[in-house]
């Protein structure tokens, strides 16, 4: 498939992983308590994404879109907001002289919030869009469970 005929959101490729921090410098991403699928109520909360964008995609602005939703698909409100919890973002990715054609470059996006405050033993999912697309592959799903006994004591 040459570039001209390559889906253009498909072509767009993301790693994306729970974290309790993140962190971008020099081209890469640094993941702090990475790979979790359940947490506390006030346990920190952070997303690490890697956009890998195509050749044929590079030069341009891309928008992305980060929804917290629940297992029902509503949009979840947090920290007693009115309105479903979103995140948007943009990025563009620039070819470098010399770079290969057909290269594929990544660009690491951190985004630290915080604990979330969620209610407990539900379960939750961080959908992404990419310029208005969505991929079966672009979600987080994690499930919220109640503190430990004590736990909160001790943390005072």
């Amino acid at each position: 498939m040459d570039e001209t005929t390559q889906d253009p959101v498909r072509g767009m490729q993301v790693t994306m992983l729970l974290a309790e921090f993140a962190s971008a410098a020099e081209g890469k991403l640094t993941i702090v308590g990475g790979g979790w699928s359940m947490c506390g109520p006030n346990a920190p909360c952070a997303i690490g994404m890697v956009f890998y964008t195509p050749w044929h995609l590079t030069n341009q602005k891309h928008t992305f879109q980060l929804e917290l939703i629940d297992m029902d698909g509503n949009g979840v409100e947090l920290h007693g907001s009115d309105e479903a919890f979103v995140i948007q973002g943009e990025f563009e990715v620039g070819r470098p002289p010399g770079a290969p054609k057909g290269m594929t470059f990544p660009s690491p996006v951190p985004i630290n919030l915080g604990p979330l405050g969620l209610p407990p033993h539900q379960q939750y999912e961080w959908r992404l869009q990419i310029d208005g697309q969505a991929h079966e592959d672009w979600r987080l799903v994690f499930n919220t469970v109640p503190p430990i006994q004590g736990q909160q004591q001790r943390a005072a």
